[in-house]
């Protein structure tokens, strides 16, 4: 038997069977007709009167009529014969794969053969409107075109009792209407039986070869067929292992949901493809925060239509920013969803950034949470690479190695940088763009979160190591500082220390010294050398005298630091990181509690925490026993002043001849921060005054300065004379 060359030779050659039916119930509906008044659709008359009292129960009247002996048997035998030769063309059809629709839409919606009946009762007039007329004519009514709940039954169901059995197949909960394959209606609330029966126009346009999805899901949905292959992610052996063997011993008709948990661009949708594809399915996803800003009775309407277009198109569900409805205003939105999901019997995929557990929502599921870690150094590395294998640059690979070392990117990211960083070589040379160094610097830095602004202070590097005065032990220790996070991904992951760490990854620094000894500026020199943003930590914004409420702000800048690849820094940090107490009262156990958890995030952290104080000694000696480096900035001696006094010039600055900056040295007793502060403001005296710096400016600088310390200079004379 020759097999069906498409789903719709396949569906006309069903409804060769439902136009037998038709021929018999009209041919005894005819028999009928012929002895009753033209008019009685305008009035009862007695005789239709006595053929209803007759007639059996819940049956048609033309069920009544009796077909002949002969006529009966021929026409079973021609159902049967068709039946059989409908089922070995179907067969040869599945063993050509080829894909017949009705076959499919069984199987996935569980339907039964009176449910595909039912099914191509309704569609039969999407393919002929004949088939309306001949509705109307056994309804005895040409105002009812369409078949009817009472008419699908009888066409289908010789008996009462089969009636009656197959009534609950146009249930609420029954696969027809569940799935919303088929829609009831009529005017008030008329029986069960008198129901209109019309097709969905989704499911009549699938069958005829329609794969438009449903208007309403158009803004919500994307579908793809991507084939992405889990082993060349960019993911743990960890992951991939344990879930290949998964994915190979479950059952497709089950049930089963991933939660795939991970930052901006750490690959949840490259995974949800893969998976997909794995399963031999398409992906359908599902924009879930635009969905979750629908008011409740919207959002309900549509997440059956959702799964059921997953069905119709054999895709898994990728649902995108599930974790948009964990919060508490989101909680009938998500029971509504999430009582849904677990009646779907296929691959559901929820992806989302914060961690979340279904509890025993999913009593009917698989459920596996995955959670996508941020590359390794060494993936970053070829993320990079990969990324810009088709942009023109001259990079040698150590520069790949310095930005994947230094910027903690997911994949996404990566990716979004380096088009950025295109972009910024494109504004810069139009003609001939050419990747540099720098680019990637800038734009990496452009695609780091940004929600660290709500929190501190973002300091523009802009500093070098030769603006900078100190002694050549503590600019050791800050090139050594710089050193141990370019290559932290050579020592932790090529190394294998990462094993060997829980916590204590990233890097704790205290710079301790007094006020304007160049601590800032040193932290703005590490954020330059390594090409990351400085985020200055507001303590007012911070502390909070309710309790607990430090706690949380303490947690979100380090969440937030940890993808913003950028440097932390608390300046005067002893009034956070303080000794602890002697407890005494609640306030001093909860302000002891504060400190412990300072010390717990601080050893998860993976980035770099600077802490500056100008008093050591007001340090928690457990913060002293955590940090990896402490520099001591000390007061400057004449020689490093005078160094600080030659270098803190702009070469714009008119000065005059006479500036002795050995004498300024000697005679100015005053940290770095404050000789700069004096040479602006007598930039500015001399502005308003010729427009040439002299000694007379620097020393009304000088007094100025004094003043704010409280202090008085007395050398003034000496000062002057040697102008």
């Amino acid at each position: 038997m020759n097999h069906f060359t498409h789903s719709l030779q396949h569906i006309l050659a069903e409804l060769t069977r439902l136009d037998i039916l038709l021929r018999v119930q009209v041919w005894r509906a005819r028999q009928l007709a012929g002895a009753e008044d033209q008019l009685h659709a305008f009035y009862i008359p007695e005789e239709e009167v006595d053929v209803l009292l007759e007639k059996p129960i819940g049956l048609a009247r033309w069920t009544a009529v009796p077909l002949p002996e002969e006529t009966a048997t021929h026409i079973q035998t021609t159902l049967d014969e068709m039946v059989l030769a409908l089922e070995q063309r179907r067969a040869a059809s599945k063993e050509q794969g080829i894909l017949l629709r009705l076959d499919y839409l069984t199987d996935a919606c569980d339907l039964t053969q009176f449910d595909r009946h039912v099914l191509l009762i309704a569609l039969a007039p999407e393919i002929d409107l004949s088939y309306q007329r001949l509705y109307a004519y056994l309804h005895d009514d040409v105002t009812r075109k369409h078949p009817s709940v009472d008419l699908a039954l009888n066409l289908l169901c010789p008996t009462l009792d089969e009636k009656l059995a197959q009534r609950h197949r146009f249930a609420p909960g029954a696969p027809l209407c569940q799935h919303e394959l088929i829609e009831l209606s009529g005017d008030g609330v008329p029986p069960l039986l008198g129901q209109a029966l019309w097709l969905n126009p989704r499911i009549a346009a699938y069958l005829l070869d329609g794969d438009a999805p449903d208007g309403r899901l158009a803004p919500y949905i994307t579908l793809t067929n991507n084939p992405t292959i889990l082993a060349d992610l960019p993911l743990p052996e960890n992951l991939v292992q344990p879930l290949e063997r998964l994915l190979a011993t479950r059952n497709p008709a089950e049930s089963t949901l991933f939660y795939l948990q991970g930052s901006y661009g750490a690959g949840k949708r490259p995974l949800a493809n893969a998976i997909a594809h794995h399963q031999g399915q398409a992906l359908l996803t599902v924009n879930g925060r635009a969905l979750a800003r629908l008011p409740h009775k919207e959002f309900s309407a549509l997440v059956p239509l959702l799964l059921r277009e997953a069905r119709l198109q054999n895709a898994a569900l990728l649902w995108t920013d599930f974790d948009a409805l964990l919060s508490d205003v989101q909680t009938g939105l998500r029971e509504t969803v999430l009582t849904m999901l677990n009646g779907h019997p296929g691959l559901i995929l929820l992806a989302g950034e914060a961690p979340w557990e279904p509890g025993g929502v999913f009593d009917q599921s698989r459920y596996q949470r995955l959670r996508l870690p941020t590359p390794t150094t060494a993936q970053r590395e070829s993320l990079w690479a990969i990324a810009l294998a088709t942009t023109p640059h001259q990079l040698a690979p150590a520069d790949l190695a310095d930005i994947a070392a230094n910027f903690r990117l997911t994949p996404g990211q990566i990716a979004d940088a380096a088009r950025t960083a295109f972009g910024l070589a494109q504004w810069r040379q139009p003609n001939a763009p050419d990747l540099t160094h720098d680019d990637l610097i800038r734009a990496s830095r452009r695609h780091s979160n940004r929600q660290l602004t709500d929190l501190a202070q973002k300091i523009t590097p802009h500093y070098q190591w030769n603006d900078i005065v100190l002694p050549p032990p503590q600019l050791t220790q800050l090139r050594e500082l710089c050193d141990q996070v370019k290559y932290s991904g050579l020592v932790y992951q090529t190394w294998g220390f990462d094993r060997k760490l829980a916590m204590g990854k990233g890097v704790n620094a205290l710079f301790s010294g007094p006020p304007g000894t160049g601590k800032t500026m040193a932290a703005d020199i590490i954020a330059c050398e390594l090409g990351l943003d400085l985020y200055k930590i507001d303590l007012s914004t911070v502390v909070s005298k309710f309790i607990g409420e430090t706690e949380k702000n303490l947690s979100r800048i380090f969440a937030e630091a940890e993808t913003s690849n950028a440097i932390l820094f608390f300046d005067e940090a002893d009034a956070l990181f303080g000794k602890r107490t002697e407890v005494r009262d609640a306030h001093d156990r909860y302000a002891n509690l504060e400190i412990s958890y300072l010390l717990q995030k601080m050893e998860q952290y993976t980035g770099i925490v600077i802490l500056a104080s100008n008093l050591r000694k007001n340090m928690d000696e457990a913060f002293v026993r955590r940090l990896h480096y402490i520099v001591e900035f000390p007061f400057p001696g004449p020689a490093e002043r005078q160094r600080i006094w030659q270098g803190v010039w702009p070469d714009e600055l008119p000065r005059s001849g006479t500036l002795d900056m050995n004498l300024l040295a000697n005679q100015i007793e005053v940290a770095g921060g404050s000789i700069r502060n004096v040479a602006v403001t007598a930039a500015f005296l001399a502005a308003a005054d010729g427009g040439t710096v002299t000694m007379a400016h620097l020393v009304q600088a000088t007094q100025r300065e004094y003043q704010k310390m409280g202090k008085m200079l007395t050398n003034t004379d000496k000062l002057l004379t040697s102008s």
